[in-house]
């Protein structure tokens, strides 16, 4: 077939096969060619249902008309000037006045990116050593980012990655999410030495992972009371419950944001913003250096101002719906077939966890049946239905998935859990 010649090629060319590694599964992943609204075309010409959508950036589906005019358009004025453009200035003011928080913003390249300046600038700006982090949250992948973390690292069965000096990981202090006692005494230890607290306010890269109540509330008193910052990194939740962030939704404001995915509309993109008095430390203004050839490249903000024009007039419950019909669905089949499961959900994004214990952090998460999940996946891809593959990911709807969508996949399911 020819998805297989093509990845013994990519075998010689990548390690693994692949450039992100949560794109490799064995024995063959799949290889896309084509997409269309909530459908994508692999080589072979299998079409998909897609609940991928590129881990969440492809919110109004695939191959959108009005984005890829816009995004033609400017190829024809030019991709990269090395300098700065209106588009930079016409995107940032979007997301200035849909998100509270964020009076300053610096674009960068990808979400690893943002999450690497924000985590330096927190220090610069503190003067302190220590960043705190979530067990399972994950956060790009830089030196600071990947310990303990989830994601790919968690998928192939490893907690940390190789290569990160020791020097390094003994600055970063490691939390368990929804857990406040865990949190207290990690302040009350090193508190006068932590610069911020960095988190997904929803666990993104665990599956799906709410946070409890007051948990979030509690991670803003917590860095008020110790002069620390307080870091979401909305890369994933941003704009994608609402036209806002989810802080907005829940009233907390964080003193840095970091985003990407959506506001680039599938182009590579990432943000880091906030308070104006912590973002006037960024260079050249200030003493904390970040910079980057293609940060707030014209290309990327053409796609990203597309798609913010259209999300800002979206209603936001369709998405939401939909997702609630599927969930419904999926969780009648379990319990009809009396199978070990659970389903967690935070509007449009869910998650199915072979698990017999509810998954409310790290912990939980990792004791899921990941190979049950793997057979369940391989058994959808050949009823046609795309998910990303890892237990440890999340299903995204974007506004393209239709009533059809909703029933093949429900169908399919029915068939797939049965057998499992």
């Amino acid at each position: 077939m020819k998805s297989e010649e093509l990845f013994n090629e990519a075998l010689k060319l990548f390690p693994m096969g692949v450039n992100s590694p949560v794109r490799y599964y064995s024995p063959v992943p799949v290889m896309f060619s084509q997409g269309k609204g909530s459908k994508i075309i692999d080589v072979n010409g299998n079409e998909y249902i897609d609940y991928s959508m590129g881990f969440g950036p492809m919110i109004l589906g695939h191959a959108n008309e009005e984005v890829a005019l816009e995004i033609k358009s400017q190829i024809d004025n030019g991709i990269l000037f090395g300098s700065i453009t209106e588009n930079e200035i016409t995107l940032g003011k979007i997301i200035k006045n849909a998100v509270k928080s964020i009076e300053k913003m610096r674009f960068t390249n990808s979400g690893t990116e943002a999450t690497m300046h924000a985590v330096r600038l927190a220090r610069g700006y503190t003067g302190r050593k220590y960043i705190l982090k979530m067990e399972g949250g994950y956060h790009g992948a830089h030196d600071y980012a990947l310990i303990k973390s989830g994601s790919g690292t968690m998928t192939f069965g490893t907690p940390s990655s190789a290569g990160i000096p020791e020097e390094v990981s003994k600055t970063v202090l490691v939390g368990q999410y929804n857990d406040r006692s865990n949190i207290e005494s990690i302040f009350r230890e090193f508190g006068s030495e932590i610069a911020a607290v960095i988190t997904e306010p929803v666990l993104g890269n665990t599956g799906v992972v709410n946070p409890e109540d007051g948990f979030l509330k509690f991670l803003r008193e917590i860095t008020e009371r110790y002069s620390s910052l307080l870091i979401f990194d909305e890369v994933i939740t941003g704009f994608r419950f609402g036209f806002k962030g989810y802080q907005d939704i829940v009233n907390i404001k964080p003193d840095l944001t970091t985003m990407g995915k959506i506001i680039g509309g599938g182009a590579p993109v990432g943000l880091f913003g906030g308070r104006e008095d912590i973002m006037n430390k960024i260079s050249p203004g200030g003493n904390v250096y970040e910079a980057g050839t293609f940060s707030g490249n014209p290309l990327t903000m053409s796609s990203g101002i597309a798609t913010l024009n259209i999300l800002k007039n979206k209603d936001y419950g369709y998405i939401n719906n939909y997702t609630d019909k599927l969930v419904n669905g999926i969780n009648e089949i379990i319990e009809e077939n009396k199978i070990t499961a659970g389903i967690n959900k935070c509007y449009s994004m869910f998650q199915l966890f072979f698990n017999n214990k509810r998954v409310n952090d790290y912990n939980t998460a990792k004791l899921s049946d990941a190979v049950k999940f793997k057979k369940m996946f391989e058994l959808l891809l050949k009823e046609g239905i795309y998910l990303p593959p890892s237990q440890f990911e999340t299903n995204f709807i974007s506004f393209a998935h239709n009533g059809g969508d909703l029933n093949s996949t429900v169908d399919a399911f029915s068939r797939v859990l049965k057998c499992l």
